[in-house]
Order: C-alpha cells, then structure tokens, then sequence
C-alpha cells in the first residue's frame, strides 16, 4: 500500500512515565477509511498511544504522522472524543455550546460561532438524537447523553480522522447501537476511525480492522485476518478463546 493511503503513520514510537515503558517501539499504519479498534488490557498504553497521536504526550522517542505531516500542521483533520472521565462536567455549559466548539477550528478563537455554524451544530445534535435536550446543562445529562454531545462537537469538525478513546464506557445499549451506527457511517464515507475498545465479543461486528497493544504492537490489520485466539492470547497473557460471529 502506498504510504499517501495511511491516515495515521507511527514510526519508532517509545513513551515513559517516570522511567517505565508504556509504549515501547511502536510502528503503526492505519490505513485511510478504516474503521479500527485498539484492544488490550488494563495499562496497555492504549489511551497513551491515542494521546501520543494527538501530540498530548510528548514521546522519548519516535515520530507521529498525519497524512504524512506533523499533527501541528494537520490539527484540522482530526477530531478527538476523550474518555468521560477525564472531562469536567461540573463546567456550567449546554449542550449546544459544547458542540459549537468544535467550529473553533475552523473559526479561530477570536470569532464568534454564527449562523452557519449554529446551523451545523443543530443538525449534528440531531443526528446523534440530542436536538430536544440542547438548551440543557452538560451537567444534567446522563453518560450515554454526555457521550452523544461530544459526538457531536466531533462532526461538526468535518474532520478526515476521529479518535475515540472507550466512547461506549458506560453507556446504555441504545446509545451504544446509535453511536456505533454513527461510526460506521462516517467509516462508510471515507473518513478514518480509531476506537480504543474493550468488549471483544462486539469487536467482529463493529470493526473491520483491529489494533492488538500491550506496551508493545502484537498485531494489526482487518479483523477477518486476525481477530483470533492466538493474538488474544498474545495480547493478554492468558488462554482466550471468543466466539466470533462475521
């Protein structure tokens, strides 16, 4: 594959924190237009590799590249769905407003959200089925619908890359079909998709390629390929065996 096809390109990759290897050499290619899962267990570094893409953790060695260039110079292409519980959702804000930054980029900080970005804000509420509750305070939401606003504030950055780290963490199952339909819709219109994920049972169902991490890459490529117990069982110490249904 020609290397202008890869959406996300990692060479080299080492991080550490306070002198223990998290992620350890890692090479990595995703292709464009992919929807893909990064699985391991607890610790594994998956949540590290995602930060270390988005230039949030500063690696003590290797290099990330977006569509062969700096993520600084390709900031605009990306958009990024961080873990629940990293986010503070005391912060006095709406629905609504959440989403509106996500137009920021495209704007700036200096200029104000205005009618065509309120516009698109408003049709992505609606799509991840948020439109009647975007008045309400963040605070107010339930997990599943803190989840679908930032979603949300994700379209609205018409970005070619979206990284998602765990988006179905504590959420109900029809958020969880709702979001996943989401995905693979954006997947289905070219754009690329990176899923930190932990329930391998769903894996099959909704991903077609699949990154196994523990510290170090064990394998990636389209889960048809790999998506067996050998690399499970690689990838997590212990015997696996997991039922899969193409």
């Amino acid at each position: 594959m020609n290397s202008t096809n890869f959406a996300i390109t990692i060479n080299d990759l080492t991080v550490a924190y306070n002198y223990k290897p998290v992620l350890w050499d890692i090479d990595l290619s995703v292709p464009e237009g992919v929807l893909m899962a990064i699985v391991g267990p607890n610790g594994a570094g998956k949540s590290t590799l995602m930060k270390s893409i988005l230039g949030i953790v500063t690696p003590i060695a290797g290099k990330v590249s977006i569509y062969g260039k700096s993520y600084e110079k390709q900031r605009k292409l990306v958009a990024y769905v961080p873990q629940k519980g990293s986010v503070d959702w005391d912060f006095p804000t709406t629905a609504l407003d959440v989403v509106l930054m996500g137009t920021y980029g495209q704007l700036g900080w200096i200029k104000r959200p205005g009618r065509v970005q309120k516009k698109a804000a408003l049709e992505a509420l609606e799509k991840v089925g948020m439109l009647a509750l975007k008045n309400r305070q963040i605070s107010q939401l339930s997990g599943g619908q803190q989840q679908r606003v930032f979603l949300a504030r994700a379209l609205v950055q018409d970005a070619s890359i979206f990284l998602m780290d765990e988006p179905f963490q504590g959420v109900d199952a029809t958020t969880e079909k709702a979001i996943i339909n989401l995905l693979q819709e954006l997947r289905n219109l070219g754009k690329t998709v990176v899923v930190v994920h932990h329930d391998l049972q769903t894996v099959p169902e909704y991903f077609d390629w699949v990154t196994f991490l523990n510290v170090k890459k064990i394998a990636t490529g389209p889960v048809k390929a790999i998506f067996n117990d050998d690399y499970l069982t690689q990838t997590y110490g212990i015997n696996y065996k997991v039922s899969i249904h193409q």
